[in-house]
Order: structure tokens, then C-alpha cells, then sequence
């Protein structure tokens, strides 16, 4: 039996000796103890052990290189970052994420609570469901963490030092490559364009220099703006759902940055449910759809708002027209975030589902075609979106427009 003293890459009769030992507190049925992974990101492994008796744990390990790519490394450390982020997130926004029951600096894993009576939210929106409740609750959970970390509400050494331990400049350099560079001009050869698409993505973004400059800002912002502790790939793959209750987890690219990118994440994926129900007739699933991108942008303006009212430390802040000038620049970051997400998992290295599985070529290429032509907007007249309105109706000229209306 491994003694788990130094790293290695556990396969699922190691995870089941690793239960045993490191979750204590669930009292196993040894004897009937199983364990399969289920994980199907890019980053690690994901386990679910049980037993006969009921209990259960989920054990994720992080691996040393992309599961897509051996040849791009990433730091184990990140498996500690996820877990203390997950610990403090449950502290200011308790009840929306997994209580983790320990996690181990040497194999690079933790161990946390089993949310199999929820769906991956992503599964749930290709299957076309609805959560009446989720506007509010995303929405409740990103306003008490993203301000609760501020400079404005924190004391500023505290929260210097949160920013020192969440530095995370690997998974940065993922971000900055992946969602603010190689869309935009494929430098590395590695986007995936659905063919169909190839020219018109040449065209809007490859050749599209005032975009280019505008993305090129938003880089320079997401890198040097340290403003909240933001999630940073807050999309409804990283969300456990289901009709009373919002889980976030997979918080690993967590890091001191503009909280608009954890919002604008939320409404770009939505949006890409949107484009799938579309598709398929869905019409009541994509009014909700719509429903949910208005809410999420008013409601948790209005819960920032709220919030920094309550909660304001800092002197400076507390002057007039601050606040205001403020939510402003959160709400131009999520717009432009917005349109960020939903080029890069177009044409980018990692595509969503939402789109991919969109049988019908031509249906999908006119999906795609909405999803690019709303986020260049999104990110050229960020500045001009102020409510959820002006988001959603981002969204249907982006239709007009494609279908040629």
C-alpha cells in the first residue's frame, strides 16, 4: 500500500487507501468501498469513492501537465490554492461552495464534499433545464465574495496578503494566452475555428486591428487590476445546480484581478445556452436564458452596491461619486469580459459543448457567427452597456444582425 509521502499520480485503487486515511471522519465500509473518476476537465482528476453504508468524498488531484497538452506544465500548487479559496469562499458567501474536508500539500490533492444530487450546470443547459433560483443565488455568492475582498471593504494589509497568497501566475499565463491573445490572432496555431466560420473569424478578429487594440487594454487591465479575489473561470462547467440550490467550485485559476471577469464568465456561458436552445426550438428554456443574463447583470450590481454601502472601509472611498464611478468600471469590465469568453470558446483552444454539439453545420456556424458578432460588441462599446437590458439587447442585434435583418 502507498504510505501517499510523496507525490505520484494516484489511479482509483490508490484513491480508495487515500479515503481510508485522509477522510477519517466518514466511517468507511472498507469491504465495499469503490471508487471511479469522473472528472472531464483539462486540468486533473476527479474521484468519487463510496461505500455501501452511503458515504462518500470526492478526491481531485492535480496533475503536473494539461490533460489536452503534455506539453504545457502547470504547478501543482494550485490544488492548495483551490482548496483555501474554497474554505474562505464558504466563510463570506456560506452554503455556495463544497465543504472541504482536508487537502494534502504533498499529493496535491484535497478532499470535499460529494454534490452527486446536483448536475454540472453545463450538463443541465444542454439537457435545456430550468433554475428559476439561480439568478439570484450566482448572483448573492458573487457579490459577498468578489466586494468582501476589496480594498475598499478589507484592511489593506490583509487583503496584501491574500493577494500574496493567491498569486497564481501560472494558471494566469493560461488566461493571458488563451482567452486574451491567441483568439484574436492564433499565434500559436493551436484555435480550434469550426471550418465553416474560418473567414469570417479571418475577417472579425484575425484582421480586425481596432478590436486587437481594445483586447490589448483589457490584457493589461486583467494582469495589473488587483482589485478583488475573483474565481477566475467562473462558467456553468464550474457550477453544481439543481432546483434549490448553486454549488461554485474548481476555483484553481483564482487569483487578485477585476471581479467583472468572474461576472462577465456567468453571462457569456449563459448566452451560450442560450445560442443551443436556439437551435433546438427551445423556447421557453431560452426565455429563461435571456431572463438570467438581465438578472445576473442587475442583480448583482445592485448587491455590489449594497454591499460596499454596508461593508466601506476605506476613507477615500466613502467620497461622494465614488462608489458610483466604481460600479462603473465593474460593469464596462463584465461587458467586456463577456464578449472575451465567448471568442475565446468559439474559436479558441478550449470550445464549449453549447456549441460543439450543434449538429447541423449551418446552425451552428450561424451560433457561432451571433456569439462573435455580440462579444466584438461587447467589447468595443463596453463603456455603453449600464444594465441588463443593454446587455440582452446586445444579444438579439448580434441576431439581427447575422441573420440579416
Amino acid at each position: 500500500m502507498p504510505d501517499f509521502n510523496s507525490y505520484f499520480l494516484m489511479k482509483e485503487a490508490d484513491v480508495i487507501e487515500y479515503a481510508k486515511v485522509k477522510v477519517p471522519q466518514k466511517d468507511w465500509d472498507a469491504d465495499t468501498m469503490t471508487c471511479r473518476e469522473i472528472g472531464d476537465g483539462n486540468l486533473n482528476y476527479v474521484f468519487k469513492v463510496q461505500d455501501a453504508k452511503g458515504h462518500s468524498v470526492i478526491v481531485k488531484q492535480a496533475g503536473v501537465s494539461l490533460r489536452i497538452s503534455e506539453e504545457m506544465k502547470i504547478d501543482t500548487d494550485r490544488n492548495r490554492v483551490e482548496s483555501e479559496i474554497l474554505i474562505l469562499q464558504g466563510k463570506l458567501a456560506p452554503g455556495f461552495v463544497p465543504e472541504i474536508y482536508c487537502y494534502d500539500t504533498v499529493m496535491s490533492t484535497c478532499c470535499m464534499e460529494d454534490l452527486s444530487d446536483h448536475l454540472i450546470m453545463r450538463t443541465a443547459m444542454l439537457q435545456h433545464k430550468i433554475y428559476p433560483k439561480f439568478a439570484d443565488q450566482i448572483s448573492t455568492f458573487m457579490a459577498q465574495v468578489l466586494m468582501g475582498t476589496t480594498d475598499a471593504v478589507m484592511d489593506h494589509q490583509e487583503k496584501k496578503a491574500l493577494q500574496k497568497s493567491f498569486i497564481n501566475p501560472q494558471l494566469c499565463d493560461i488566461s493571458e494566452r488563451l482567452v486574451y491573445t491567441e483568439p484574436f490572432n492564433d499565434e500559436m496555431g493551436r484555435n480550434n475555428v469550426f471550418a465553416p466560420v474560418a473567414e469570417f473569424v479571418k475577417e472579425k478578429l484575425y484582421e480586425n486591428e481596432p478590436l486587437k487594440l481594445e483586447v490589448a487594454k483589457l490584457k493589461m487591465d486583467f494582469m495589473t487590476n488587483a482589485q478583488s479575489l475573483i474565481h477566475g473561470d467562473l462558467h456553468t462547467g464550474s457550477i453544481f445546480i439543481n432546483e434549490e440550490t448553486t454549488k461554485v467550485f474548481d476555483p484553481e485559476f483564482c487569483f487578485y484581478g477585476p471581479m467583472g471577469y468572474d461576472i462577465g464568465n456567468v453571462i457569456a456561458n449563459m448566452i451560450f445556452a442560450w445560442c443551443n436552445g436556439d437551435v433546438y426550438g427551445e423556447k421557453e428554456f431560452c426565455e429563461w436564458c435571456e431572463s438570467v443574463v438581465k438578472d445576473v447583470v442587475n442583480m448583482t450590481m445592485a448587491k455590489l452596491a449594497a454591499y460596499f454601502d454596508e461593508h466601506v472601509t476605506d476613507t477615500m472611498c466613502k467620497t461622494p461619486g465614488y462608489k458610483e464611478y466604481y460600479m462603473d468600471t465593474i460593469l464596462a469590465d463584465t461587458a467586456a469580459v463577456t464578449g472575451l469568453e465567448m471568442i475565446r470558446r468559439t474559436v479558441g483552444m478550449a470550445n464549449v459543448k453549447d456549441l460543439t454539439t450543434i449538429a447541423d453545420e449551418e446552425k451552428r456556424a450561424r451560433a457561432e457567427k451571433i456569439c462573435i458578432t455580440a462579444a466584438i460588441d461587447f467589447i468595443i462599446n463596453r463603456a455603453d452597456k449600464k444594465c441588463g437590458n443593454c446587455f440582452l439587447g446586445t444579444l438579439k442585434k448580434a441576431v439581427e444582425t447575422v441573420d440579416g435583418k
